[in-house]
């Protein structure tokens, strides 16, 4: 303990020079606004300013990318709660609850419960990252096949439940995320699977291609066909910008509990951040004392999801430093940064570049401060979209969304299935479907099909595998738990009432 403190202490020393503040500050402004356009993520983002760092030292260069990354992910909520827009797939979460929140009025304050959140979240995530990455380690280390796949099936069964008006409905989305996610090429095989001759369908249907289509061109051709029959639904902004002492009282127990969600599945190799952010949205809801505010805007289910983001973000950080695993697209391009200038993340990284490590780690929490200082004294900026005429609105949301995703690959092909995923979305939208599950299903099925069959593979083809390892049977277990119990619960309410 004495040791990792030292060694902090040293990094504090690193992060905290002059031109490292400089490119920190750089890295969490530009991850802030271009968090915030739709289909242009982190990982895009760094990708893109990876070949303007080569004059830069390692240690600059990374602690701007790592501010980069904690930026995006800190600046996806605001589009997210404003327009229903979420810039990453780890901000959909947040859009059950926040965009409901800003069409009530209350837009101040789920942005500033979001900022917050975030902060907490991050800055408990870098301190068990300092503490505790050998033992988080080594707890990833037991996951095999069996065990992710077991993971993912909990994921779905949870999804599945918690979203949408019925289970039903939320399994229709979900096997429609699926079915999308055996496009491409087999990983297996090699062979091309649903692509129909196009070859930029061989590398699959881009994630956020999908999500931006179905959240927020459905989103806007919904209003545009309705607009004359329903009411104007952006409320004026009620009360202050910032949070009620009742706010606080609901957001705080939820940040914590969030983090306790986000931080182990971003340490978990193939964890990623969408998981622990449905999983915090559904721990909220089961929780509430307020049952009847979820759908229509409740705190908690912004406060959740934006820290279980935030502590997966951070997580993330465990297994590429320590493994050279990285657990999402973002991580993965942060790995290319540090093989850029010959470093290789692993267990000798701490022993051979104590310098770097520790002022990246140091960087997390100085980054963590500036996000906060930058975004809540612009909530009332922010919050000013939204008197925007619905209809510049909405165009605008096109646009940007149109841009974003022809941005991602300059593709004719992502533009077309935008804009059918978009009428996907208003279709759904149309008959009371959620959408999350499907996005959900496009993530993490090739994922869970890849783990199954290398699990069946491990033991050829005895599916005991799946119930041999303990950490697997539990997941089943719970699995089975989330599906059984609230029917037998719903019978034995039925039979009371009768």
């Amino acid at each position: 303990m004495g040791a990792t403190f030292h060694s902090l202490l040293h990094g504090f020393e690193v992060a905290l020079l002059p031109m490292n503040l400089l490119w920190g500050a750089i890295g969490v402004t530009l991850g802030t606004f271009v968090g915030v356009l739709p289909g242009v993520g982190p990982a895009l983002t760094v990708a893109m300013l990876l070949p303007l760092t080569v004059k830069l030292s390692p240690v600059g260069a990374l602690i701007m990318f790592a501010g980069i990354y904690y930026g995006a992910m800190f600046g996806g909520s605001t589009t997210t709660i404003l327009l229903n827009t979420p810039g990453e797939s780890a901000s959909i979460a947040t859009a059950l609850e926040g965009n409901k929140m800003a069409k009530r009025g209350r837009a101040g304050p789920a942005l500033a419960t979001s900022a917050i959140g975030s902060f907490v979240a991050g800055t408990i995530a870098t301190l068990l990252v300092t503490l505790l990455a050998p033992m988080v380690v080594e707890i990833a280390l037991k996951f095999g096949p069996a065990e992710y796949f077991a993971l993912m099936v909990f994921a779905f069964t949870t999804v599945s439940a918690v979203l949408g008006a019925s289970t039903v409905r939320g399994l229709t989305s979900l096997f429609v995320g699926l079915l999308l996610g055996l496009v491409g090429i087999d990983s297996q095989t090699g062979q091309p699977r649903f692509a129909f001759g196009v070859p930029e369908m061989l590398d699959g249907i881009d994630v956020v291609v999908l999500a931006v289509g179905l959240f927020a061109v459905g989103e806007a051709l919904y209003v545009g066909a309705y607009a004359s029959r329903i009411p104007e639904v952006m409320d004026k902004l009620t009360g202050s910008l910032w949070m009620s002492k009742s706010d606080w009282k609901r957001s705080w127990p939820a940040w914590l509990r969030a983090t306790a969600i986000g931080f182990p599945f971003g340490s978990i190799p193939a964890g990623g951040a969408e998981i622990p952010t449905f999983l915090s949205y559904a721990v909220e809801k089961k929780l509430t004392r307020f049952p009847e505010e979820f759908g229509h805007g409740a705190i908690e289910g912004v406060a959740g999801p934006e820290a279980a983001n935030n502590a997966s973000v951070t997580g993330a950080l465990v297994p590429l430093l320590t493994l050279g695993i990285p657990t999402s697209a973002t991580a993965a391009i942060l790995l290319a940064a540090f093989q850029n200038y010959g470093i290789q993340p692993g267990p000798m990284l701490f022993q051979m570049q104590s310098d770097l490590v520790w002022g990246l780690i140091a960087s997390l929490y100085v980054g963590n401060v500036m996000l906060l200082i930058l975004n809540l004294p612009m909530i009332g900026i922010w919050v000013k979209v939204l008197t925007i005429p619905q209809p510049l609105l909405y165009g605008g949301i096109l646009v940007f969304a149109t841009l974003g995703a022809y941005s991602l690959h300059e593709s004719v092909v992502d533009l077309a299935t935008l804009y059918v995923f978009g009428l996907l979305g208003f279709a759904m939208r149309r008959w009371d479907i959620p959408v999350a599950p499907a996005v959900i299903g496009l993530i993490l099925g090739p994922l869970a099909e890849t783990q199954f069959r290398r699990a069946l593979s491990i033991s050829e083809g005895d599916p005991s595998v799946f119930y041999q390892h303990p950490i697997s049977a539990t997941l089943f277990a719970l699995t089975v738990l989330l599906i059984v119990v609230p029917w037998v619960v719903r019978r034995v309410q039925r039979a009371r009432a009768r």
